[in-house]
């Protein structure tokens, strides 16, 4: 094997520190007068093959021979910029100190895309600002915005998504996605890529997790908000997500080549994951070495690698090792560097001048418009829940503003650091002139049962341990307890201000809050029948397969050395409540003319990246203090501020999420109405947490989502109450337009989000409950009435028929609905819609095994490596397909390392037996054979029934 000039290794390293000198257009490639292309096929001709892998690597090292500046892929702008990693100090975490605006799943929730446009606008100018500042650092091409499908509540990443809806998060992303990269037809404000491809809703072994997607699912629902986004020309490319599809690793799906390529006639730019590559023969081990593997990500249509973290040194070795073996070809690598050069053409990074959005600086960050555009948008994206009269405010006197977020506001993981902070006390500080306030919680002390001594902070300093010292509690020994979400708790020193944290298996008191991508200050008391309790470390480090203590608890050993260990080993604690924050909190409630209670969640604590939610739960000291504080004055409202849906009840209920630097502000501008609220949820918030195993990812069986649901939910989608009431009348359909009056019935100004949804009654397929197919915010005075229309094509009503494998309208009657949510239908009427009938599916043709109707035990498989799907099962398992004639001469297409057969039943896997089809042994998952019987002809339901582990990708039954 070729091995990289020791050299040309060196020169790489060098180089990526080298600074280019400024040059005219001495090369075609920076002539801007030039179309895209032809500077793209200059500079591709001039570079040498090693430079070329280097621009294959997330951090590309500066080219000085051709004038070219160092490039860093991967600056974070979910909600604003959020952070980068610095070249020149350790590959760092650097976060940005900019604009804050409130998470996604919350700007969603404004249902508003002239909103989100200028809010992605104003992130592009500060992304801007930033490279300004240091180009080094805050590199252009930016990993936002997440169009992953929320299409489980859990899911740990539920805040850096927009919605479980497709269309909604179509609509937003492309919004966004506009924003950030500006208006220019030819030059990039910023280079968009859309995370993460495909089907990616859950943390929990999110690398080995393979995503069930039937062919109706995918084409329906999972790849609709990516293409949306893309084929509006709103994003420069996707990141391949971490979990498998069908058995193989998203970072080898060949969609990335094929299918995402398809949506648009722009070049797009596809990366990588951080270590996804690595993840291929290091943890799914999906092929024996990394040539093989590298290969196939850039055959795949992967171009960027974001591996080893400035080094690309390992990645010109591995595909070096790739073209020496012949496993892929100089072309394929051009292919994927041209697509590297021309989306840092379009970001101006080889004109002279750096093309026409270099002349933004830095003086955009945090801008006075900046903040002025936060607060619209944090405002606009709170949803009243629920309301009993208590909303709005009228003046009043004297507030009461307690709980644990009342008076503070928390980064999240994609987040950057906030310049200022107007928490909810501030916010309604400016408007009451009497506020007393409180976090509302619990201020306990930890006694070791056996011992007697109590959990103690040994100092102030930056290494300070717990130990068992006090014999009777100190400040040193009471801790603040806050029960966040899902039985996960932090507790805070009184003596230190600082937080219990589980320092590798010891106990450490040196952390000022939770943060860090191993969040180590998370622990959960579990009561006992006795009245102890056990101390549960749920640190983020216990998932990893290094940690090697599964469950592990707060434990004494014989020398009074605290540390971690398995349950069997926990000791026990009476928990002895020296302060009570929520007799205080209500305390201050009744004194009050009215109150507010501000609970929810903590970003980085019970849900975030790499961890999901056990339960929808919100923590038991937090539901304490809003029971007490609702006792103690019936004017309370309780403002619930979390990245999540939360089971809460209450009758004056508001919903933000972690909404940035301007949080207090939106939140006190609701209360005492002068933002009405208009922000309408963007997911199914349950009534419970009866939910479906997480890992299944066929709506259409578990009934996740509006789309297939059919229980009452808490809150539904597009669920959201206002201070004025709406009336509706007059909905009309004619001529690909959908019409209705829309009246503001109330006595204030305000905003209505118009829904409009179909269903159809007939289908050869099983169809959704309802789909969202259109929304509009708009503003109505008092009395006024404004005509709403959508436009409702007919393409619009096409399905996925997978028994012909394309898209098909349906001869059927749709109901056209229009409301105020997906619960709340104000007008209906019908549609009939002249379209195909679905013909009998004839088996005699080849059918591919996954086009199936219906299955049960089964396993979606790949084919190969490279491509395709395949139905594996075992003995009972069993795939149907329905309408359909069949010959007796059965083929099959399968594979089998032991050998098995299939059953094929008429009517129901129980059914009358037709024939079985012996499967032999073909030596491996990818080694494919043919099984061949001769059945019974007939015509219907016909099932094929699994005897044995054995896989088949398509099948005929000849006549």
């Amino acid at each position: 094997m070729r091995k990289i000039p020791l050299l040309a290794t060196l020169t790489l390293a060098a180089s990526l520190l080298a600074v280019p000198p400024a040059q005219a257009a001495d090369f075609p490639f920076q002539n801007p007068a030039l179309p895209v292309e032809q500077r793209v096929d200059d500079l591709l001709g001039r570079l040498t093959l090693q430079e070329k892998l280097g621009l294959l690597h997330q951090s590309q090292a500066a080219i000085p021979r051709l004038g070219i500046a160092y490039h860093k892929n991967g600056t974070e702008a979910l909600h604003g910029v959020g952070w980068s990693n610095h070249l020149n100090d350790n590959w760092s975490q650097k976060f940005a100190s900019g604009t804050v605006f409130p998470q996604a799943v919350g700007l969603a929730s404004t249902w508003d895309p002239e909103l989100i446009k200028r809010v992605g606008s104003a992130v592009g100018d500060e992304v801007r600002g930033y490279n300004d500042a240091d180009p080094v650092l805050w590199g252009l091409q930016v990993w936002a915005p997440v169009v992953d499908l929320l299409r489980d509540p859990r899911a740990g990443r539920n805040e850096e998504g927009y919605s479980e809806d497709p269309l909604l998060t179509g609509a937003v992303s492309t919004a966004y996605g506009k924003g950030l990269q500006g208006d220019d037809p030819v030059y990039l404000k910023t280079a968009p890529v859309l995370k993460h491809y495909l089907a990616y809703n859950n943390e929990t072994n999110r690398g080995t997790s393979s995503s069930n997607l039937t062919p109706k699912l995918k084409h329906e629902y999972y790849e609709q908000a990516f293409k949306a986004a893309i084929s509006a020309n709103a994003a420069t490319g996707v990141m391949a997500s971490y979990n498998l599809v069908n058995g193989r690793p998203n970072h080898v799906n060949p969609d990335l080549a094929t299918t995402v390529r398809s949506w648009t006639d722009k070049t797009l730019y596809n990366v990588s994951d951080a270590w996804g590559p690595y993840a291929l023969t290091e943890l799914e081990k999906y092929y024996d070495n990394k040539p093989e593997a590298f290969a196939a990500v850039l055959k795949a249509g992967l171009d960027s690698y974001t591996i080893d973290d400035s080094n690309a040194a390992p990645l010109a070795e591995h595909l070096t090792a790739a073209l020496d073996q012949g496993l892929i070809t100089v072309a394929d690598v051009d292919r994927a560097v041209r697509n590297v050069l021309t989306i840092r053409t379009r970001l101006g990074h080889f004109d002279p001048d750096g093309g026409p959005y270099k002349k933004i600086t830095k003086d955009v960050i945090n801008s006075p418009a900046n903040q002025k555009l936060n607060r619209e948008a944090a405002g606009r994206a709170s949803v009243l829940l629920r309301n009993s009269g208590a909303l709005p405010f009228k003046e009043p006197k004297s507030a009461a503003v307690v709980g644990p977020l009342a008076g503070t506001l928390y980064r999240d993981w994609y987040g950057g650091k906030a310049p200022y902070q107007v928490t909810p006390v501030d916010g309604i500080k400016e408007r009451v002139g009497d506020v007393s306030t409180g976090a509302g919680l619990e201020r306990i002390a930890l006694k070791h049962l056996d011992s007697g001594k109590y959990l103690t902070a040994t100092g102030t300093g930056a290494n300070d341990n717990a130990a068992l010292i006090d014999t009777a509690p100190t400040a040193a020994s009471q801790w603040d307890l806050t029960d966040w979400t899902g039985g996960v708790s932090t507790l805070r020193n009184a003596g230190n201000g600082k937080l219990l944290g589980g320092d590798w298996r010891s106990l450490d008191t040196d952390d000022a809050d939770p943060d860090g991508w191993y969040v180590q200050q998370q622990f959960a008391l579990e009561a006992q029948s006795d009245g102890s309790y056990l101390i549960r470390y749920a640190g983020y480090e216990t998932v990893e397969g290094w940690y090697g203590l599964p469950d592990p608890y707060v434990t004494v050993a014989a020398d009074g050395t605290l540390g971690l260990a398995p349950k069997a080993q926990a000791a026990k604690f009476g928990k002895e409540i020296v302060s009570d924050g929520v007799a205080a909190a209500a305390a201050q409630a009744a004194k009050a003319e009215v109150a507010v209670v501000v609970v929810g969640s903590h970003p980085f604590v019970a849900g975030r990246e790499f961890h999901d939610r056990a339960n929808l739960q919100l923590g038991a000291g937090q539901r304490r203090l809003i029971e007490a504080v609702r006792k103690a004055n019936p004017r309370t409202v309780v403002v619930l501020e979390t990245s999540y849906p939360v089971v809460v009840d209450a009758p004056n209920l508001l919903w933000t999420t972690h909404a940035g630097a301007e949080t207090g502000h939106a939140v006190a501008d609701v209360l005492f109405g002068a933002v009405n609220p208009a922000g309408r949820l963007t997911q199914t918030w349950p009534a419970g947490d009866s939910l479906p195993d997480i890992y299944n990812y066929d709506l259409a069986k578990t009934g996740m989502t509006y789309l297939y649901g059919k229980g009452k939910p808490l809150y539904a989608f597009g669920h959201g109450l206002s201070y004025t009431t709406f009336g509706y009348q007059g909905l009309t359909v004619q001529g690909g337009k959908v019409s209705v009056k829309v009246t503001n019935t109330g006595k204030v100004k305000g905003d209505e989000v118009v829904q409009l949804y179909t269903h159809q009654r007939e289908s050869r397929f099983k169809q959704p409950v309802k789909q969202l197919r259109g929304f509009q915010r708009i503003t109505l005075n008092p009395g006024e009435t404004r005509t709403v229309t959508f436009t409702l094509k007919k393409s619009d009503l096409a399905v996925w028929d997978y028994t012909r494998g394309k898209w098909a309208v349906e001869s059927a009657t749709h109901d056209v609905l229009v409301g105020s949510a997906s619960d709340k239908i104000r007008q209906s009427t019908t549609l009939r819609v002249s379209g195909e009938t679905i013909p009998v599916r004839d088996l005699a043709k080849t059918t591919r095994a996954m086009d199936f109707d219906d299955y049960a035990g089964v396993t979606f498989a790949d084919e190969t490596k490279a491509g395709g799907d395949a139905v594996e099962g075992s003995a009972g398992d069993w795939i149907s397909f329905t309408g359909a004639s069949f010959g007796s001469r059965f083929t099959a297409g399968v594979s089998s390392v032991s050998g098995g057969s299939l059953e094929l039943r008429s009517g129901s896997p129980t059914g009358a037996l037709l024939g079985t089809v012996q499967v032999p042994a073909t030596g491996g998952i990818y080694q494919w054979g043919t099984a061949t019987a001769t059945v019974k002809a007939g015509s219907g339901s016909l099932y094929l029934v699994f005897k044995g582990d054995l896989r088949i990708k398509d099948f005929a039954l000849a006549r």
